[in-house]
This record gives C-alpha cells, sequence and structure tokens, in this order.
C-alpha cells in the first residue's frame, strides 16, 4: 500500500500544471532550521524557501502576530488606509534609508512595478516613449513578462517573444560594457548587487559605483533587485548598503515576509514626486493588513534578534567550511557568495549530490546546473553548519570519486 506522501504527490501530478519538477517530498511542518514530511522524516533546511524564512520555522512571535491580524481584518482594499501598512512602510524606509514605498505581492511584482517607475520617469521628464534598459547577462528577476525582459538568460525568454521593452545586456561586473550600451534613450539599468541565479556572484565596489556614476552622467536610474541578496542575508540589511552605492528605485520581498506573500519597491523622494502618481499602478492585494502586518513584526525581529549581526558572526565559519570541501575536493572548483548566500562550482551537474543529500535528511537546492546553493535561515549556527557539512561532505566525497 502506497505511503501519505506517495499517494499526495500522484494526486498533485493529476490536478498540477507541471511546470515545475518537484523533489519527491511533501513538506508538512517546520520548526526553527528544520521541515518535517508528511511522513514524519526531519531535513535541516539550507534554503529557506529560497531565502524566505529568515525567522526559521514556528517562530512563536511571528506567528501570534498573525494570528492577532486575523481576528482584526485581513484585506480592506487601497481606497482605504490601514494601520500595519502604514507602520510598515515607515519601519521599512528606515532600515532601508529610501524615501517611497509601495507593497505588491511577489519579488516579480516589485521588480514591475520598479521598471514602471523608471520608464514614467523618463517619460515624464522628455516625454518619450521609446526608452531603453540596460540589465546584465546571467541576471534573474522573474517569470512576468517584464521581469522576463530584463532577465539575462536566454533559456527563462524562449517562447514568450517578443518582450514588451526595449533591453541591453552588458556583464555583470565588465563597467565599460554598461558605459558602451548607454545612449540618449537610456532609462534605467537594473542589477542585482549579488547575483542569485546567475551563479552567487557579488558585484564589486568600483562596478557598482561605476554604474551609479555613469546613471547620474547620462541623467538615468539605477534599480537594484535585492529581492534575494536583500534582508540581511549578505550582511547588511541590503547589499547595497555594505558599498554605500545607493539607488535610485530598490526592489525587495522573500525574507521580508518571512512566508506570507509581500514585497515592495522602494524609490527615492525624487523618483517618487516625479514618476507614478495617483491612476498610474496599482493592486488589489499589496499593501493589506495581514501582509504589512508580516512586514511589522518581522522588522521587529530582526532588530530584537539583532540578525544582521548574527548573520556577520556565522557567516565566516560557513565560508571558512566551504572552502575546506574547494580545497578538498578536485570536483569542486570555486566558492562565490557574500553572507549566507553562497554557492559551490562543481565540474558536473549537482542534482545527484542534491537529491541523495536530501535522502540523507538536508535540503539544498541548484543555482545552475553545476553550482550547489546554500541560503539557510538566518537564524542557523555554526552547529546547524557542522551538521550540514557533516552530511553533505560524504555526499561530495562519493561523488568526486566518480569520473567526471
Amino acid at each position: 500500500m502506497a505511503d501519505k506522501q506517495t499517494e499526495l504527490i500522484a494526486q498533485a501530478e493529476n490536478d498540477l500544471l507541471h511546470t515545475y519538477n518537484r523533489y519527491q517530498i511533501v513538506l508538512d511542518h517546520g520548526d526553527g532550521v528544520y521541515l518535517y514530511d508528511v511522513n514524519g522524516k526531519k531535513y535541516l533546511d539550507f534554503v529557506a524557501g529560497i531565502a524566505v524564512f529568515a525567522l526559521g520555522y514556528n517562530n512563536r512571535e511571528y506567528n501570534d502576530a498573525l494570528k492577532a491580524q486575523i481576528d482584526k481584518i485581513l484585506h480592506t482594499s487601497n481606497y482605504f488606509y490601514n494601520e500595519p501598512a502604514i507602520h510598515a512602510a515607515h519601519a521599512l524606509k528606515q532600515v532601508s534609508h529610501m524615501d517611497r514605498v509601495f507593497f505588491t505581492n511577489s519579488g516579480a511584482e516589485s521588480i514591475e512595478g520598479a521598471l514602471k517607475a523608471a520608464q514614467k520617469y523618463a517619460s515624464n521628464r522628455d516625454g518619450k516613449n521609446d526608452h531603453e534598459i540596460i540589465a546584465m547577462e546571467h541576471s534573474f528577476h522573474g517569470r512576468t513578462m517584464g521581469a522576463l525582459s530584463v532577465t539575462g538568460n536566454d533559456h527563462y525568454r524562449e517562447g514568450y517573444g517578443p518582450m514588451p521593452m526595449d533591453v541591453r545586456f552588458a556583464r555583470y561586473n565588465d563597467l565599460e560594457s554598461v558605459a558602451s550600451l548607454m545612449n540618449e534613450k537610456t532609462c534605467a539599468v537594473i542589477l542585482e548587487p549579488v547575483q542569485g541565479e546567475g551563479g552567487l556572484t557579488p558585484a564589486t565596489y568600483e562596478f557598482l559605483k561605476g554604474v551609479r556614476d555613469l546613471c547620474d552622467q547620462h541623467h538615468c536610474l539605477l534599480i537594484f533587485d535585492e529581492v534575494q541578496c536583500g534582508m540581511g542575508r549578505t550582511g547588511s540589511m541590503f547589499a547595497w548598503q555594505k558599498f554605500g552605492v545607493k539607488p535610485d528605485i530598490m526592489a525587495c520581498a522573500k525574507a521580508l515576509g518571512c512566508g506570507v506573500p509581500v514585497g515592495a519597491f522602494l524609490t527615492t523622494e525624487e523618483v517618487g514626486q516625479n514618476s507614478l502618481h495617483a491612476g498610474d499602478h496599482g493592486t488589489t492585494y499589496g499593501g493589506n493588513p495581514f501582509a504589512t502586518a508580516a512586514v511589522c513584526e518581522v522588522l521587529k525581529l530582526y532588530e530584537k534578534y539583532h540578525l544582521v549581526d548574527h548573520v556577520n558572526e556565522v557567516a565566516p565559519y560557513l565560508e571558512e567550511k566551504l572552502d575546506e570541501l574547494v580545497s578538498k575536493y578536485p570536483c569542486i572548483s570555486e566558492r562565490r557568495g557574500a553572507g549566507l548566500m553562497q554557492g559551490l562550482y562543481f565540474d558536473r551537474p549537482v542534482a545527484p549530490i542534491i537529491r541523495e543529500a536530501m535522502d540523507r535528511g538536508l535540503i539544498l537546492i541548484n543555482a545552475g546546473a553545476d553550482i550547489l546553493r546554500f541560503v539557510p535561515p538566518l537564524v542557523i549556527t555554526k552547529e546547524n553548519i557542522d551538521e550540514m557539512i557533516s552530511i553533505l561532505e560524504p555526499v561530495i566525497a562519493k561523488e568526486d570519486g566518480k569520473r567526471s
């Protein structure tokens, strides 16, 4: 007789649109940095819902805050103000050092709003509608059509052309490549301060500062996608803050709600006053009381737990342990990343490593076919890192013994 997990997977395959090649696990609940499937098997989680669950699972203060909001009101509409959204916007402004906030439902939606704001800013300035955007090769900004337009990976765009925006792609960390694409039609440059799907690759200070200067010289806007690398993951609340290179528009999501679907794009006062006005952009659910109550509690707990400081304490230990794997196993060529956003580069596909690690109780994902990605909850400890290594290393040792 099939177990509960097998039965549920069979039902899902019969009912859901097959847009994911899912691992054969039905997750049921979580606690701390551990997840449990419907059969009760325990997994150490180094994915955090793809950089979402910064606080870990089953945080009582977070849960209680959401339960209290459920008992008050879940949704109104943006025809009215609501108190959680007002407090969340103010708190997010404080930690981001930006000036205006628009709440969305996801990272892709945040990117869409950021692109619309940049286009409208340029159109309001010169009255034209033929502007171009510069994005980066190997970038990933989301699956919606606008976000796909600026995603620098042909695979994601196959079958969806033509794209709705005129985009030019520059090489990441190559300032001359960006400069060569700048012209009088350029309205914005969009990039991730640390590329996620593109290989866990951090930008250099020289590159970010150079792009900022180019944007200022050409009177166009700089957009930072902090959907994955933001919210403390790289050792500052937002990755750009470590460099001191401020964007005109910033998109965030993922850990902003720690499980509740919520995102935001933020602008400077200059962009806020001269881009999107009443009627130019909207959303039914964005900024509703439930989602923004989550944002309020997340930002409160970040401060209470000194979570960014904690990342800076444990991240060097993770880097050290991953570097030891690089030096020990020839099948690994290098480590890249920043903070608790790390990747190991292999000379072969990592799917077999991921599958066997899951069999042994460790959840990991890839970032490209040959890159193992580590984006754990930000509350992990050195002991959790040791446990992860103790599970992963035998799998890598076994794989290293095979011919590539």
